[in-house]
């Protein structure tokens, strides 16, 4: 797969992990574990270019004698969600398209 492609494939991934409520990374991962998997170092890459395009947003608290950090989407990360889905509707046009001939109803 294009390596550009899962990156943004991935990154809406972590945005839908916490489009509903604030989350952190490995609950983050063990939420996804069922649909894809991804190693905590991919997971923390991620998220610091999602904070950095302002995407998400970062809070540090105290929990269990330990720092955790709390990632929370933004109305921009919201967006891009959409976008997303907008986008992809037209990716699988393109698929049913191409793989008309092999029969694929998908």
């Amino acid at each position: 797969m294009d390596i550009q492609l899962k990156r943004g494939l991935l990154d809406v991934c972590v945005l839908a992990a916490i489009k509903n409520e604030e989350s952190y990374g490995y609950k983050m991962l063990k939420d996804m574990k069922p649909y894809l998997e991804m190693s905590e170092s991919t997971l923390y890459t991620i998220l610091k270019r999602l904070e950095l395009s302002k995407l998400l947003t970062v809070r540090t608290a105290e929990h269990g004698g330990r720092l955790r950090k709390y990632y929370k989407i933004t109305p921009a990360g919201l967006a891009r969600i959409e976008d997303f889905k907008s986008e992809w509707r037209e990716v699988m046009s393109i698929y049913r398209f191409v793989t008309k001939e092999d029969g694929a109803c998908e």
